[in-house]
């Protein structure tokens, strides 16, 4: 099962790489959803935190693999389908500073989730909730209106460089060159 923690490990700590979907076979494997990109990424830590009951909680991953489209993987203490499906729908992260070090300008979508976005104009457009691949050679970024923003309204944006401009995560802003009206 989970390994005791001595620290507490907070949100600040880790970084969201996958979730949990649901049990894979009766030997207590998991389907894995990973969030990094080669999706195998995932693969290269081997200690994952869960986030059980509000907490996040060490797990060991013994044995973790490619399946079909997806990946499953092995936790030690978990031997059996009703603890695998325990965990269902739960997060995976990884320790921050296990991350690679990315060059200047590069930045883990984690990092741009929460940004507020703003036009060349000076209008507020929202907030970065999320990115997404969308299949083309792109990422896109779901900017969802909030307080003190033009309107309510989602705007896909894609992340390209010619619509990307400075990204400030100090001060949590984000400019890009995209009118309002698109």
């Amino acid at each position: 099962m989970a390994s005791q923690q001595s620290k507490l490990i907070s949100d600040s700590d880790v970084t969201i790489v996958g979730k949990v979907t649901t049990a894979f076979g009766i030997k207590g494997w998991v389907k894995v959803h990973s969030f990094t990109d080669p999706m195998k990424g995932i693969l290269d830590y081997k200690n994952w935190y869960l986030k059980v009951k509000g907490q996040w909680q060490s797990y060991k991953v013994i044995e973790a693999k490619p399946q079909g489209k997806g990946i499953v993987a092995k936790f030690d203490g978990i031997d059996d389908r009703d603890l695998a499906l325990a965990l269902s729908q739960v997060e995976i992260s990884v320790l921050s500073s296990d991350l690679p070090q990315l060059a200047e300008d590069e930045f883990y979508w984690s990092q741009l989730v929460g940004l507020i976005v703003v036009n060349k104009n000076g209008e507020l457009l929202g907030k970065i909730d999320h990115l997404f691949n969308s299949g083309a050679p792109h990422d896109v970024m779901s900017v969802k209106g909030y307080e003190g923003s033009l309107d309510q309204q989602e705007r896909l944006i894609p992340y390209v460089d010619a619509v990307i401009g400075k990204i400030d995560l100090d001060a949590g802003e984000m400019q890009v060159d995209w009118e309002a009206d698109f």
